[in-house]
């Protein structure tokens, strides 16, 4: 997938559905968080900060629904994408679903095939970098399948930290971007690495994007982190 593998949170009780679903999203090229109750996914959406939620509607204590909910009005996780999964398919619990804030809903039983089109179409609303999207910002174009990145039609010429770097600004101008979560997103959590290694690749990036004249794209904000324009 390229661009930081995207991170699905997957919350099924059902420990065989829970393990088709993980192991078909891995598959496919995702980072897969496994949570087998509400309270667990609760706890796990803190930690994992997944770019989209599978989530099963029928669970013991804390329901689908309830999770949503909750998700769902906190400014933190509201934009994260959340698929329901339910066996109940009469019109009014899919309103009742959509209307939590539940992004999309599919029918158990569903077909694989079909929930992997859809964990995508929500990925390219929320981060299309990873879905192999072209993205554009003023004269900046970053091409996301071929890797390649130009600049008033000019080649430039990034490292795979620094391309990795401009997708995530380009996905979200003007959000600013604290060294941590640039962290997480660009290098993965799992990997430790010194907040200043993000200053130098930030001006690594700054460097190349203004090689052959322009302004430079890139905004420091004091005590806050770096935003696109």
């Amino acid at each position: 997938m390229g661009v930081g593998q995207p991170t699905v949170l997957v919350v099924e009780d059902e420990p065989a559905q829970r393990e088709v679903l993980g192991y078909n999203l891995e598959a496919e090229g995702f980072r897969v968080v496994r949570a087998e109750n509400g309270e667990e996914a609760l706890l796990l959406v803190a930690e994992e900060q997944p770019d989209i939620i599978v989530l099963d509607w029928m669970m013991p204590n804390v329901s689908g629904i309830e999770v949503c909910r909750q998700l769902k009005t906190r400014s933190d996780t509201r934009h994260v994408p959340i698929i329901m999964l339910s066996a109940r398919s009469e019109e009014v619990d899919r309103v009742r679903g959509l209307e939590t804030g539940a992004d999309d809903y599919v029918i158990k039983p569903y077909s694989v095939i079909e929930l992997m089109a859809r964990v995508r179409a929500q990925l390219r609303r929320t981060r299309p970098a990873a879905a192999g999207m072209r993205l554009d910002y003023a004269d900046i174009v970053l091409d996301a399948e071929t890797h390649r990145v130009t600049r008033g039609g000019e080649e430039v010429k990034l490292g795979p930290t620094e391309f990795r770097l401009l997708s995530t600004f380009m996905e979200k101008p003007g959000r600013v971007w604290s060294r941590e979560q640039l962290l997480d997103r660009v290098w993965g959590r799992d990997i430790y690495v010194d907040t200043r290694t993000v200053d130098v690749h930030v001006g690594r990036l700054r460097k190349a994007l203004t090689r052959a004249g322009g302004d430079d794209p890139l905004r420091t904000v004091r005590g806050a982190g770096y935003a696109l324009g």
